[in-house]
Order: structure tokens, then C-alpha cells, then sequence
């Protein structure tokens, strides 16, 4: 397996990776409450690679997994309960990490957290921080298993629809 940062060559392959796991959530049980086609999808995944922030994890030549890494916390993170009193800018935050259905418990999640958790560190952030829906519990669990605190329940004043609050996470590095 490798980690490689998109560009617009892999707009397909992302954006039908990304469908296909929103389908599949969909159709059982859809933990963090993503809609197919919609979000994440074609236009989230090219907006991010444009940004530099898509990555995906491959197997030969097979999308297993994807996330977006950035600074851009996309709604109010200074209401969480951080151990850090952090600024923007000095800490990263994964996004729209997911595994395909095909490789579910095959440690692609752990793989990819282990990735963000090593960039974040060699580029001098001081913690990885990200935001789960609850009851997404196979996220929260992955999350925990790699060294991540909870730091609360929010609003961030984001206005999505069906999700008031979201559980906030943070790995001092």
C-alpha cells in the first residue's frame, strides 16, 4: 500500500472511489451521514485536490482509501476542549477519511492515520485535530486505538442539516 497526494489526473478514480463508499453507506448503516454524490463527491474531492489536500491510499492501482489533510477546521473548532491552546495554522485536520467497503478490517485506517500522524509531525504541527457525527462508532474507535482524545461534543456552526453537534478529536504531537 501507498499514500499519494492527488492531483487532477485522479479526479476519477477519487470521485468514484468516494461514490461508491457513499453508496455502500447508504445503503447500510451511514455512520457519519455523507449523502452519495453529493458529500464527499466530485466536487469536494476536486476542490481539495486543486488545494493539495486530496489523498488517496492505493493498492497497485486500486483507490482502497482517501482523506482530505488540511488547516481548514470548516466551522467553529476554538469551542472544543482542547489540551492545546492552538492557533489555525498549528495544527492539521483530517477530513472525509474513508476505506473502501472491499478492505474493511484490513488496517487501511490505521495505515492512513499513521500517515497523517507522521506528515503532520515532520511538518513542525503541534496536534492533529478532527470532528466525527455521533455514533459514527468504527470512526471513534479508530480514532481512539491511535492515541486521540476526546475534546468534547460541539456546534460548530456548520447548519448541516440532522447534525447539531459533532465530537471533536485531538493527537498532541
Amino acid at each position: 500500500m501507498k499514500i499519494i497526494q492527488c492531483t487532477m489526473e485522479h479526479l476519477d478514480a477519487a470521485s468514484t472511489f468516494y461514490d461508491e463508499v457513499t453508496e455502500y453507506l447508504d445503503a447500510h448503516i451511514n455512520y457519519p451521514k455523507w449523502t452519495p454524490h453529493v458529500y464527499p463527491g466530485r466536487e469536494s474531492t476536486k476542490a481539495a485536490i486543486a488545494q493539495g489536500t486530496q489523498y488517496l491510499c492505493m493498492e497497485e492501482d486500486a483507490v482502497v482509501g482517501g482523506f482530505i489533510l488540511n488547516d481548514d477546521p470548516q466551522g467553529a473548532y476554538e469551542l472544543g476542549d482542547w489540551k492545546l491552546p492552538l492557533s489555525l495554522g498549528e495544527f492539521l485536520i483530517i477530513h472525509t477519511l474513508a476505506v473502501s467497503p472491499s478492505y474493511y478490517g484490513k488496517g487501511i485506517g490505521k495505515c492512513m492515520v499513521e500517515y497523517c500522524i507522521y506528515h503532520a509531525s515532520t511538518l513542525g504541527y503541534k496536534a492533529l485535530r478532527l470532528d466525527v457525527v455521533p455514533g459514527n462508532y468504527p470512526a471513534e474507535k479508530l480514532y481512539l486505538q491511535m492515541g486521540f482524545t476526546f475534546a468534547g461534543e460541539r456546534d460548530l456552526l456548520r447548519n448541516i442539516k440532522g447534525i447539531p453537534t459533532f465530537k471533536l478529536y485531538e493527537k498532541i504531537l
